[in-house]
């Protein structure tokens, strides 16, 4: 049992080594000389080795490798040309007007080239700044490459550092890249005249990656490789497993309804069930998605309707019906004639005080589960304020199904609803 327990240990710091990796995570990326990957590398080496100016904008939804892309070039062409190039990088929510980005450009130039930066120095001293950099690196074949982050952020306002900065890379002197990061598709098309006419026009478009293509990736992931310092029949038996899992009709559903909420790489990562690895075999299971599934889909209202008494429960049924039968607005007055009127249809003996009603009341408002309409009664006293349940009836159901208390007539009186 102890050595099962350490084999399974040693084999979920290998996956976990794999899923911090970069490399092996984003190796997809590089794979054809047709990627974006490629694209750019050759784009951006090419500027450092020919010492010339470019400028480029990667476009596409959040989550599809756009920024991966980035740092997967930059730390090839820094291993590459150690010495010739240097990197600043700005962030459009970050850096929110020109003076902050300009400013920022400055202290990172004076960080890269070990100069005194000066947080008094005006905006049209930093710009100065800059543009002498510029010069002096080039002369000195070092390219310097801005990497610009929500790039549409920069191209609001007067967008003068932007044209600031590709008027310097004008200079037959200067040697820099521009590489503009954003979500935005048409994030060109905000650009003004004088700045659009400075700007290379190349792009690189971006797309989500499909179901398949993160099944792929997925299984690529968890299959342990031949070299990894483990017996070879546990390698061989623990990827005979996955294999096995990934071509589960079960899988298929898993997988669905991960992608529906968030088809990016970091979501699958965070996903990936390497935490609910069986310790004792050392081997996944079906069971191991299906419970990491749902530590993924844990949302914090299904969890505070798990922890409520019957009362509540009741309350919040009476309220979903209220609202079945199209009240435009109610209270807790209205809510208490609801509640009454299942004691007396069904007979149960579920009953409680109007006091003890209330407190109930008082508490599903503290949870925040449901809240009142609006703050236009606030000199009205609580029972006579219109209120609103903050629950849908699926989540409501769900509930009820779980809290193995729950009595009947509650489901029932649910489902018939819902039915209705």
């Amino acid at each position: 049992m102890a050595a099962a327990t350490s084999v399974a240990s040693r084999a979920q710091a290998v996956l976990r080594g794999r899923l911090c990796d970069q490399a092996v995570v984003h190796a997809a990326l590089r794979s054809s000389p047709d990627t974006n990957y490629s694209k750019l590398k050759y784009l951006v080496a090419s500027s450092v080795s020919e010492a010339c100016n470019n400028s480029v904008l990667l476009l596409g939804p959040r989550g599809c490798g756009k920024a991966a892309v980035v740092d997967m070039v930059l730390d090839d062409l820094r291993k590459e040309h150690p010495d010739a190039i240097s990197v600043i990088r700005l962030n459009g929510m970050l850096h929110t007007d020109d003076n902050c980005a300009m400013k920022e450009i400055v202290r990172q130039l004076c960080l890269e080239h070990q100069l005194s930066f000066s947080k008094m120095a005006s905006s049209d001293d930093n710009t100065e700044f800059m543009i002498d950099m510029l010069r002096e690196c080039g002369l000195a074949h070092k390219t310097i490459i801005f990497v610009l982050e929500e790039f549409d952020l920069f191209a609001q306002g007067k967008q003068r550092l932007l044209y600031s900065l590709l008027d310097a890379m004008q200079s037959l002197t200067s040697q820099a890249v521009v590489i503009g990061v954003s979500c935005r598709l048409d994030a060109d098309q905000l650009l003004e005249k004088r700045v659009r006419s400075r700007f290379s026009h190349r792009k690189l478009l971006f797309v989500p990656s499909s179901v398949d293509s993160l099944r792929r990736l997925m299984e690529q992931l968890l299959t342990l490789p031949e070299d990894s310092p483990l017996l070879t029949k546990y390698i061989m038996e623990y990827n005979a497993r996955v294999t096995s899992i990934f071509n589960d009709k079960k899988f298929k559903g898993v997988l669905n309804s991960l992608t529906d909420a968030d088809a990016t790489t970091s979501h699958i990562l965070r996903f990936l069930v390497v935490s609910y690895m069986d310790m004792d075999s050392g081997l996944l299971s079906m069971q191991s998605f299906m419970n990491a599934l749902s530590s993924m889909q844990r949302q914090p209202k299904m969890d505070s309707l798990q922890d409520l008494s019957i009362l509540e429960l009741y309350i919040l049924v009476c309220m979903n019906r209220l609202e079945d039968k199209e009240h435009s607005s109610y209270n807790f007055i209205n809510i208490m004639k609801e509640y009454k009127s299942v004691q007396d249809a069904y007979k149960t003996s579920d009953k409680y005080s109007h006091t003890v009603c209330f407190r109930a009341f008082e508490h599903l408002l503290d949870r925040e589960l449901i809240s009142f309409v609006d703050n236009k009664g606030r000199n009205q006293t609580l029972e006579y304020r219109p209120v609103k349940l903050l629950v849908s009836s699926r989540e409501l159901a769900q509930s009820l199904k779980l809290n193995t208390t729950c009595p009947a007539v509650l489901q029932k009186l649910l489902d018939r609803e819902r039915i209705m």
